[in-house]
């Protein structure tokens, strides 16, 4: 009998291997790939329970994630969009190539558009929503590095005049010039969001889909089925904001959200992981995190090639390679290409033996694919219950050759030579004279063109041109807005509150309010309970999409924990990063859905102004508006947590942002009239402004407000109480603020009951805002030397005043010394400059010298030193408020 069992163990697994995969086969086609996706975790369940381990991975192989079965027909002419690709590549370089000869140095960036010119022109001409009469539009995160594209695009469509482009990086010339990255600020009407710093544009990207469901399940805003769309590089991922909220996207079920990686496998220096695979481990990242996660990695071409891979030793290959190898395919000839990568196997060699040098030097990668690129959108744009990735595989300076093509260079590039430029030219068809090839000319064709109607045509289907920032500013109603505040003039009539609870009060009664109540966003990042705030999780509920799945540990409670789909708090955990992207979100609706939502952002503000002040540099840039709270503010306000906790220098930090309005208020009345004044400028008069107020959480009594301080309290600083002591030894003005101001006024008490000095006291609710006025009339003055010079608020105040001014605060001394110079004499400032101790208030500010007994001992100095009062009271005092005159300076111990 002949034996026909196999020869061998190898012979008999490839035979079992062939079963299996032919039973795999038969399943697909009876039950579909769902079947499958089940079958196959029903096996790996059964395999572990019975101890096989098998080793975990997130990644799938280094192929294009949908097949080209899968691909849908590319609905417009492939002819057309590739001139119009040729002509935007052409007028981007040229931007940045002329800006350079005019003007050595001025910088700009060709690499990062073109490699990505494809991903952004397959959008543009079937995906970019703009906001027209049947569509919401698109929120569109682009890459900062690649604006040149974007202009260049805009010119192509006739938005932007050539003389603009001639002025790129030139914004201060005659007509006006263009930003180097998207600049709201600077361009109101074309950009809506700024994307450098990198990291930014994707961290508000995620936040900003889910505010859009926010207000839709708010029923603020009508469902619709526009996205949002970040575009970046896979460098930027590097930066911690890029990834570090994506796992909320997925929590969200945000499947309005479109991440475009430009994967060209560089950073600004080199390779992003040259010893490793990027797109690999942004996969496993993005896949473990819950997201529908697309590859784009190999043209149209490879296909052929991939199905003759009947062993998959292609696809091995590619798994094989590192990205620093695969750089250097990109610069070097096929030959190198056929020997390095398909020569490692003999049976590759053989898949391409049909090919030349020259055809396996020109075989594209994905992202330079517009049909494979359609295919990731049209995947993307259909898929529900999940954020979408799509890594988007290119080649960093894609067409420019010789000049930095792939290089490690590219990044930086900024110059062609003529016969660089004569070869993008020719590689891309550029109807443009040898002759005139030197001078980098723009082109545009003429209106009537295929490639302008084309362009115009496929915006108009899509609802108008992006990017384009539309401003349809509706004032809000403001007829009781005034009753929210008025309890509050009356102070706290005996009782003891801090200025939070007060603040926590005052947002209760602007929730309720029937103009605006809606309208009202609180953000805090889980500090609810510190901050007093657990009373509105009834009252107006936690967002979350879901709503409450689960019954609450504390149900049985009056202030139990409650969310809600039409939950008014966002209450976003501990993230100042995603609170404070919520906060630019809601304080972007009035422009990017024309709704007025007012955000209020509190948080401990330590961990604001220095942790996420890019972001708020970014609120700025995106004229942003609305309210930032710095609870727990000051360094010595925060009993017991020290050093990292203990803020005594965010107001600096504030004024450093032109149009963010800071306070740091002391008494009930002061915050009432501030936040009063800043909805009314802001969604009343429209002004681009936002703004910080810092809040305390020690308790004492609030004053009533005295008459006719309003403007005063507005300016930044007003006289609080006048002394009335008769017939003084010597008089002393007295600056206090926020939690400090009790202590000045107890020692303007002790001046005068101890030591016979008449002390007026004044409330500085703002260095910053006499800061910018001061400098304002200073600046009016200098240009208009024959006209009456302006005198700044903070002389004015002190006209007519006698004796040493001595302010104190519970920040560094350098904010009251910005005020030093438009004083009759000379400041005296007490500050908290160093760090903050573990201590409780009376100690601390002991420590730093800015309590009662410091502040009457530095006024007496500074009269002794303008021989108002003999030294010998000075040394007396020192004795008698028992200060320890060689304790160590607090600014360096």
């Amino acid at each position: 009998m002949r034996n026909t069992a196999p020869k061998d163990a190898a012979e008999l697994e490839a035979l079992e291997t062939r079963e299996w995969l032919e039973s795999l086969d038969y399943v697909l086609q009876s039950g579909g790939p769902a079947r499958v996706s089940r079958l196959l975790r029903e096996l790996a369940d059964h395999a572990r329970r019975n101890g096989v381990k098998q080793p975990f991975t997130a990644n799938t192989p280094y192929i294009n994630t949908i097949s080209p079965a899968e691909e849908p027909p590319f609905p417009g002419s492939r002819e057309i969009e590739r001139r119009i690709k040729s002509l935007v590549r052409w007028n981007a370089l040229a931007m940045v190539v002329k800006a350079n000869k005019l003007d050595e140095g001025i910088g700009g960036h060709i690499s990062t558009y073109a490699s990505a010119a494809t991903l952004y022109e397959v959008g543009f001409n079937h995906f970019f929503k703009g906001k027209g009469e049947n569509h919401d539009g698109d929120i569109i995160f682009f890459q900062g590095h690649a604006a040149p594209g974007i202009y260049s695009r805009a010119f192509v469509e006739g938005r932007i005049p050539a003389e603009k482009l001639e002025h790129f990086r030139h914004e201060l010339r005659a007509g006006g010039g263009l930003s180097s990255y998207p600049h709201p600020w600077l361009m109101p009407d074309f950009w809506e969001f700024p994307t450098v710093s990198m990291g930014l544009g994707p961290i508000c990207a995620i936040y900003q889909a889910r505010f859009m469901r926010y207000l839709e399940d708010r029923g603020l805003k009508k469902r619709s089925d526009s996205k949002v769309w970040a575009f970046l590089g896979d460098g930027e991922t590097d930066e911690p904001e890029s990834l570090g909220a994506i796992t909320l996207a997925a929590r969200e079920k945000l499947d309005n959200l479109i991440f475009v990686i430009n994967c060209n496998l560089q950073r600004l220096d080199g390779p992003v992981r040259g010893n490793g695979q990027i797109i690999q481990e942004l996969e496993a990242a993005f896949r473990g995190a819950g997201w529908n996660v697309i590859k784009v990695l190999w043209g149209s071409e490879w296909d052929a090639l991939l199905d003759r891979d009947k062993d998959r030793l292609l696809v091995k290959r590619m798994g094989e390679v590192v990205d620093g190898e695969y750089q250097k395919y990109a610069v070097e000839p096929g030959a190198y290409f056929r020997e390095h990568f398909w020569g490692r196997y003999p049976q590759l060699a053989d898949i391409v033996s049909h090919l030349s040098d020259e055809q396996l030097k020109k075989l594209t990668l994905g992202g330079h694919d517009p049909t494979k690129v359609h295919a990731a959108y049209a995947a993307a744009v259909s898929t529900q219950g999940q954020p979408t990735v799509i890594l988007a595989r290119t080649i960093k300076g894609y067409g420019i050759g010789e000049a930095g093509e792939g290089k490690n260079i590219t990044h930086q590039q900024k110059k062609m030579n003529e016969e660089e430029l004569r070869a993008f030219r020719t590689r891309f068809g550029i109807p443009i004279a040898d002759a005139e090839i030197a001078k980098a000319p723009f082109y545009r064709p003429p209106d009537n063109s295929p490639e302008v109607t084309y362009m115009l045509e496929r915006r108009k289907k899509f609802g108008g041109f992006v990017p384009r920032r539309i401003t349809s500013f509706e004032p809000i109603k403001v007829e009781t807005l005034h009753d929210c505040f008025t309890e509050f003039e009356k102070g706290t009539e005996g009782r003891k509150a801090s200025t939070t609870m007060v603040f926590v009060r005052m947002l209760a009664k602007m929730l309720k309010d029937k103009e605006i109540g809606e309208l009202i966003v609180p953000i805090v990042p889980d500090e609810a309970r510190t901050f007093g705030m657990e009373a509105l999780f009834r009252q107006v509920g936690i967002y979350s999409h879901a709503g409450q799945l689960y019954e609450p540990v504390d149900m049985d409670t009056l202030l139990y924990y409650k969310e809600a789909k039409e939950g008014q708090i966002l209450e976003e955990g501990i993230t100042e990063a995603g609170s404070m992207s919520s906060f630019i979100a809601a304080g972007t609706a009035y422009s990017t859905h024309g709704i007025n939502t007012i955000p209020f952002f509190i948080y401990y503000s330590m961990f604001g102004m220095q942790r996420v002040g890019d972001l708020v540099w970014a609120a700025g840039d995106s004229r942003a508006r609305g309210f930032l709270l710095g609870g727990t503010a000051g360094r010595t306000t925060l009993a017991g947590e020290g050093l990292q906790h203990q803020d005594g220098h965010s107001h600096l930090l504030s004024l450093a942002v032109p149009n963010l309005v800071s306070y740091d208020p002391a008494f009930a009345y002061e915050i009432a009239v501030i936040i009063e004044e800043g909805i009314r400028r802001m969604y009343v008069k429209g002004d681009s402004v936002f703004y910080y107020i810092t809040l305390m959480n020690e308790n004492y009594e609030h004053p009533p407000m005295p008459e006719g301080v309003r403007e005063g309290i507005l300016k930044g600083m007003y006289l609080f109480k006048r002394s009335a002591k008769k017939g003084p030894k010597a008089r002393a003005q007295l600056l206090g603020s926020g939690a400090i101001l009790p202590e000045v006024i107890k020692a303007a008490k002790t001046l005068e009951e101890q030591y016979g000095v008449a002390a007026d006291v004044w409330s500085v609710t703002s260095y910053q805002e006499l800061y910018r006025e001061g400098h304002a009339a200073e600046r009016w003055n200098r240009l208009h030397p024959g006209e009456t010079p302006r005198v700044p608020y903070v002389t004015q105040c002190f006209e007519g005043t006698d004796g040493a001014i001595v302010a104190a605060s519970d920040y560094v001394k350098a904010l009251p010394d910005a005020i030093d110079r438009w004083l009759p004499r000379p400041l005296v400032s007490l500050g908290t400059d160093g760090f903050g101790r573990s201590e409780n208030r009376a100690a601390l500010r002991d420590f730093f010298e800015v309590d009662c007994k410091f502040i009457v001992a530095a006024t007496l100095n500074a009269l002794a030193r303008d021989r108002k009062l003999d030294v010998s009271i000075v040394q007396k005092a020192i004795k008698d408020l028992n200060i320890n005159t060689e304790k160590p300076n607090p600014a360096v111990s």
